[in-house]
């Protein structure tokens, strides 16, 4: 709250005002108490989809961090979450919706990143008997090689402005395991690229992981529809110049 008055300012006096969600554009107008005269453009994030690519072969390596390495076995199935392990992101919903799903599917749940919610997570960990199926890699500079050999990503966020996390995914072939919320629906095609739920429906997003990862065909179907979706709607090449067209338009 005490960033409303200097943030409604600088919009008001500002020549241009990008979001990268229809969300974000009307919680701005709701939130800030903006006037609606004010107008904002939607611009989506994206992705580099040459860098951010389905892996040319299933890899071998182990995944690693913080000096510790996580094993990668033969008919296991990888899950993956990555971020700034703040409240809004709902660690305990990724582990416990890992927990339903280890019971059905034997999987290894991969945590990229750090943050105020890693010790109560680690300690969830703990009380749940996982540690062995848990690899906390804190942060890391480069993690595509995780997201390229993962096979569901899951985002059960609190609220997303957007989800560039799960495009990431998505642009490597994984699909998403979700919250139906914020932007969230924006990225993710639910039944299509991945799968939305209720805020908190730990239980629907384990069942929804299990489906997939029981069901190959199924699996490589979603896989697919999430890449086509990242080059079709996000590609970098095409959204950039979106933003030089909008700038080019503010200065007449």
């Amino acid at each position: 709250p005490a960033y409303l008055p200097i943030t409604r300012y600088s919009i008001y006096q500002s020549s241009g005002v990008t979001a990268p969600s229809q969300y974000l554009k009307e919680a701005t107008y709701e939130e800030l108490h903006l006037s609606t005269s004010t107008p904002i453009e939607v611009i989506p994030n994206f992705v580099d989809v040459d860098l951010f690519r389905p892996a040319a072969s299933a890899g071998s390596g182990n995944f690693a961090g913080e000096g510790r390495v996580c094993p990668r076995i033969a008919g296991e199935r990888t899950i993956t979450h990555v971020s700034n392990f703040r409240p809004v992101k709902r660690l305990e919903d990724v582990v416990r919706i890992f927990a339903l799903v280890n019971e059905q599917v034997r999987s290894r749940l991969v945590l990229v990143g750090d943050g105020p919610e890693r010790g109560r997570t680690q300690e969830l960990v703990r009380e749940l008997g996982l540690g062995e199926r848990v690899c906390f890699l804190g942060k890391q500079d480069a993690f595509l090689h995780i997201l390229q050999q993962s096979d569901l990503f899951l985002l059960p966020s609190a609220t997303e402005s957007f989800g560039l996390a799960a495009l990431e995914a998505m642009s490597c072939g994984v699909p998403v395991i979700a919250t139906d919320v914020g932007g969230i629906p924006e990225v993710v095609a639910d039944g299509e690229s991945g799968f939305l739920s209720p805020l908190g429906d730990v239980e629907s997003m384990a069942n929804n992981a299990i489906m997939l990862l029981r069901d190959e065909q199924l699996h490589a179907q979603f896989a697919k529809e999430a890449r086509a979706r990242a080059v079709s709607e996000f590609r970098l090449q095409d959204v950039v110049p979106q933003y030089v067209e909008y700038y080019y338009r503010l200065l007449g």
